[in-house]
C-alpha cells in the first residue's frame, strides 16, 4: 500500500509542480492536509502545477483536499492534471469556482404587483376546480341516488365503518369531557343566585343545537377528512386515479360518492351519540352540586324540545358532504413530490374546518331569520 507523499519542485518555465503520490484518503490526509495547502499558498504570484499521477487511490477526503487547493485565492493559475479517470470524475461533480459553499444562489425576489396577480390568478383556478368538483358530485350523488345498484356498497360499509364505529371512542371522550367542563364553569357562578338546576337548560340547548353537532364535524373533519385526503392522494401519487380514468372509469363515481354516502350516514348517528354523552357529563358534575340524575334530565327535557333537536340534526347532513367533499376534492388536487399527499391532508382539515364554521354561522343566521 502506497503511503501519500508529496514533492515540490520548480520547472524551466519558472513554475512550481507539486507532484503527489499514494492514497488520498482520510487516514493520510491528517498529517498531508495543512503541509500542502501551505506549499500552494507559500508563493500565490507564480503559477502552480498539480501532476497527479502517481495518485493510486482517491476518495472523498482526496477530492475534498484538490477542492481546496483550487479555491484558494491565489493572483497565478493553479490546475491539477494527470489525475486518473475515475478520481478525475469524481473531483469534477464539485464546483471549484465556489469560493464560499456549494450552494446555489437565491432566487431573484419577485415584483409584488407579480406576486399578488399570481395569487388572483392561482385563487381563480382554484375556484374553476371547485366549481367543477361541486357539479360533478352532484351529478354523481344524483346518478347514486336514482341508481344504487350502481353504488360500490362494500365501499361505502367499510368507509362507515372507520368513520363511524371507530370514531366512537373520541367522540365520547370529547363530548363528555365537553359536557363536564360546560357544567362546572356554568354552575360556580349560578350557585350564587341558587340557579344551578338551570345548568341543565344551557347543556342540553347548547349540546343539542351547537356543540354537539359541530365538534362532531370538526372530529370527523380532523379524522375521516384527512384520510380521505390522503388515501386519494397517494392515489393520485401513484396514477392509480389516471389508471381510472384510462379504464374509463369516474373517479368521482368510482372514489368520491361512497365516502360521502357513507358519511352522510354516519354524521347523524354520531352527533345523536354526542348529544347523549355530552348530557350525561353534564349530569355527573351536576351530581357535585346536589343535583341528581333523574333531576337534570327532567330539567333538560322542560327546556329543550323537537325543534331544538331536529335544528342540530338537520346540519349534520350538510356538515358530513362538505367534510367528505372537501377531503375527496383535496386528495384529487394532490401534485407529485415526497410531501404532496401530507400538504393534502392538511389542506383538507384547515380547508373542512373553516367551511364547518362559516355553514355553522350561516345557519344561526338562518334560524334567527325565520325564528326557529
Amino acid at each position: 500500500m502506497a503511503v501519500a507523499a508529496f514533492a515540490v519542485a520548480d520547472d524551466q518555465g519558472g513554475q512550481r509542480v507539486l507532484t503527489l503520490t499514494g492514497r488520498l484518503d482520510a487516514a493520510a490526509l491528517k498529517e498531508l492536509w495543512k503541509p500542502v495547502r501551505d506549499a500552494v499558498a507559500s508563493e500565490p504570484s507564480r503559477p502552480v502545477l498539480i501532476d497527479a499521477s502517481g495518485v493510486d487511490y482517491c476518495d472523498g477526503a482526496g477530492a475534498a483536499l484538490l477542492v481546496e487547493l483550487l479555491r484558494h485565492e491565489r493572483a497565478a493559475p493553479l490546475e491539477v492534471k494527470n489525475l486518473r479517470p475515475p478520481f478525475d470524475a469524481l473531483l469534477r461533480q464539485f464546483d471549484a469556482r465556489r469560493l464560499e459553499h456549494d450552494l446555489d444562489p437565491p432566487p431573484p425576489r419577485i415584483p409584488i404587483v407579480e406576486e399578488i396577480g399570481r395569487a388572483a390568478a392561482q385563487v381563480g383556478r382554484d375556484l374553476r376546480t371547485q366549481i367543477r368538483f361541486i357539479g360533478e358530485t352532484t351529478a354523481a350523488l344524483a346518478h347514486a341516488f336514482t341508481h344504487p345498484h350502481t353504488v360500490r356498497w362494500r365501499d361505502v360499509w367499510r368507509v362507515a365503518e372507520r368513520a363511524g364505529a371507530d370514531a366512537l371512542p373520541i367522540v365520547a371522550l370529547i363530548s363528555f369531557l365537553l359536557g363536564m367542563i360546560l357544567a362546572f364553569q356554568s354552575a360556580v357562578p349560578m350557585k350564587r343566585f341558587g340557579a344551578e338546576i338551570f345548568v341543565a337548560d344551557l347543556i342540553a340547548l347548547s349540546m343539542l343545537r351547537e356543540l354537539g353537532p359541530l365538534m362532531t364535524a370538526i372530529l370527523l373533519a380532523g379524522r375521516s377528512g384527512a384520510a380521505f385526503a390522503a388515501e386519494i392522494g397517494t392515489m393520485r401519487v401513484n396514477q392509480e386515479v389516471d389508471a381510472l380514468t384510462t379504464m374509463g372509469l369516474d373517479p368521482v363515481r368510482f372514489l368520491v360518492t361512497p365516502r360521502i354516502i357513507a358519511l352522510v350516514m354516519m354524521a347523524p348517528l354520531l352527533t345523536l351519540f354526542s348529544d347523549v354523552v355530552g348530557l350525561i357529563g353534564g349530569a355527573v358534575t351536576m351530581q357535585t352540586f346536589g343535583i341528581p340524575f333523574i333531576t337534570f334530565f327532567r330539567e333538560a327535557d322542560v327546556a329543550v324540545n323537537m325543534k331544538d333537536f331536529i335544528a342540530g340534526f338537520i346540519k349534520t347532513f350538510f356538515f358530513a358532504i362538505l367534510i367528505g367533499g372537501i377531503g375527496c376534492l383535496r386528495g384529487l388536487q394532490t401534485a407529485a413530490g415526497a410531501s404532496a399527499v401530507g400538504d393534502s391532508a392538511t389542506r383538507a382539515v384547515v380547508s373542512c374546518i373553516i367551511m364547518l364554521v362559516v355553514v355553522d354561522g350561516l345557519f344561526a343566521l338562518a334560524y334567527y331569520v325565520l325564528d326557529f
